[in-house]
């Protein structure tokens, strides 16, 4: 069973906005995955100390794909999770073996 965000329709005690999500309310289980793999996503770039264009250059990733996942907006499927993982504890020989077979 997924949590859904409730919306507050009245102004909150603390002075906050109506109409804005509550903080408070537990994620949805796609929005807990795709905070999950955002996660994976910026570890794997944070292991090369890449830039997000210089990443996705180096990895054959397209730019725009890697930041949607970053920012939790896609999640990247199986298989680019599990490059992503392989990327995160090798960088150097996976862009080492993408360099050869070129």
């Amino acid at each position: 069973m997924t949590a859904k965000h409730s919306v507050t329709t009245t102004p909150l005690a603390g002075g906050a906005p109506p109409d804005e999500p509550d903080a408070d309310a537990p994620l949805t289980d796609d929005e807990f995955q795709r905070g999950q793999t955002a996660m994976l996503a910026r570890r794997a770039r944070a292991e090369t100390g890449l830039s997000q264009r210089a990443f996705a250059e180096r990895y054959g990733i397209p730019a725009a794909s890697l930041r949607d996942w970053e920012q939790g907006r896609r999640k990247p499927d199986n298989a680019a999770q599990s490059y992503l993982r392989v990327i995160a504890r090798m960088p150097n020989d996976v862009a080492k073996a993408l360099h050869d077979a070129a």
